[in-house]
């Protein structure tokens, strides 16, 4: 099963710095029918306006993972970390038993556009962490490179959940497999671009429900860039 969801049904809010789209309910925007895809509760894409960002806040037992599309992301938290995220990087907070931070857009000129990812952890309560590495372009074009893993495998970042994330690059003429393990569950969100998906084309914004398939085949067609989550069998909503 390959169920595709076109960007233009996704939630939206425009707080005017923030210029937010959603794949799965969040905040004011509730859909019982799309409350999260196995343990891939929240695909935020947000768009961020110069100078301005969200002020401190706090997170409980979510792994929260960001993808910066374009611009630089400002993060600062309450375990002492300070950062800059830019194109390339793959931040993992694991918010535990408890985390204030903020996010900012640090240019005065230049918005900042990042996907801002949930995913639920296997064990609640744990320990607060951070993590950020950088991935090149050169490493993703026309593959799939795995960024973040439950165990860090081949330089990705750490997740508490037996998940995988992984991100690809595809113009026209490149593409890559992949081959789920029976049981498990696949979500693909194109970032930007487009690409097929076993034949289908999706566009930037659109998603992909993924179950039962024994292959998957993204092809290029124009200045793709997807994240292809590799879930656990569970509960779907």
């Amino acid at each position: 099963m390959i169920q595709i969801r076109p960007a233009d049904e996704r939630g939206h809010a425009n707080h005017g710095w923030l210029d937010s789209h959603h794949s799965f309910s969040f905040a004011d925007y509730y859909d019982p029918q799309h409350m999260g895809w196995g343990v891939l509760r929240v695909i935020n894409d947000d768009r961020v306006a110069p100078g301005m960002g969200f002020g401190t806040h706090g997170h409980r037992d979510m792994e929260i993972v960001s993808y910066v599309l374009a611009g630089t992301l400002q993060h600062r938290d309450s375990m002492g970390n300070g950062t800059l995220i830019r194109p390339g990087d793959v931040q993992r907070m694991s918010a535990g038993s408890g985390v204030m931070h903020s996010e900012f857009n640090p240019s005065q000129n230049e918005p900042v556009h990042f996907l801002q990812i949930w995913i639920h952890p296997a064990e609640r309560g744990i320990a607060p962490g951070y993590e950020q590495l950088s991935f090149s372009a050169d490493d993703k074009r026309g593959r799939l490179r795995r960024v973040a893993s439950p165990d860090g495998r081949d330089g990705s970042v750490t997740l508490h959940q037996d998940a995988s994330i992984f991100a690809g690059l595809f113009d026209a003429g490149e593409s890559a497999e992949y081959r789920p393990t029976p049981g498990r569950l696949g979500y693909l969100h194109v970032a930007q671009g487009s690409v097929r998906l076993n034949g289908q084309t999706l566009r930037a914004g659109d998603g992909a429900r993924i179950a039962g398939e024994t292959v998957l085949t993204i092809e290029g067609i124009e200045g793709g860039e997807v994240l292809l989550f590799d879930l656990p069998p569970g509960e779907t909503a």
